[in-house]
């Protein structure tokens, strides 16, 4: 029996790569329900630009894939799958009361901080393996990631968390 291939950075690179792959596209399938949702129009017009926002990482992700001769082709990701479950259950939970554009608040900065986590590992590893155009692409989506988790802060403090309170 041959003994098992050796997993190097790559490959754990290729994997990860996939990972958040599917995370995004299961983003940009729920922004539009927390969109919708949403009660306050600032945290409603958030979710709407950060959908856009989405759908333009997902395309940097596939020219990573091409950069890589790969095809783009996700992996299912349980972490992604749990933040997302959570935030419907504070959209069921919360429906109509004055907690819920903090919830959803709250649950999106969950999301933003997974990718946040992802796209920082996912450069680093990049430039390790000196894929620099990859660096570049990740390094633009991390800066849209911790935009967007300062923006949701702000709506958070100004005015979803003081109606809540």
């Amino acid at each position: 029996m041959a003994a098992p291939k050796e997993k190097t950075l790559n490959d754990l690179f290729e994997d990860t790569l996939k990972d958040i792959f599917y995370a995004e596209k299961q983003i940009v399938k729920n922004l539009p329900k927390m969109a919708k949702a949403a009660q306050s129009p600032a945290l409603k017009a958030g979710f709407e630009k950060h959908l856009a926002e989405t759908e333009v990482h997902v395309e940097r992700l596939e020219q990573v894939f091409v950069l890589l001769g790969k095809t783009p082709r996700g992996k299912t990701c349980d972490a992604i799958l749990g933040i997302l479950e959570e935030g419907k259950s504070i959209m069921e939970e919360f429906k109509g009361t004055v907690a819920l554009d903090a919830g959803l608040a709250a649950a999106a900065q969950a999301v933003e901080h997974y990718e946040i986590a992802r796209y920082g590992t996912l450069k680093t590893w990049a430039n390790q393996l000196g894929l620099t155009e990859a660096v570049t692409l990740f390094e633009t989506t991390l800066q849209e990631e911790i935009a967007t988790d300062m923006a949701l802060s702000e709506v958070a403090k100004a005015e979803a968390n003081v109606k809540a309170a």
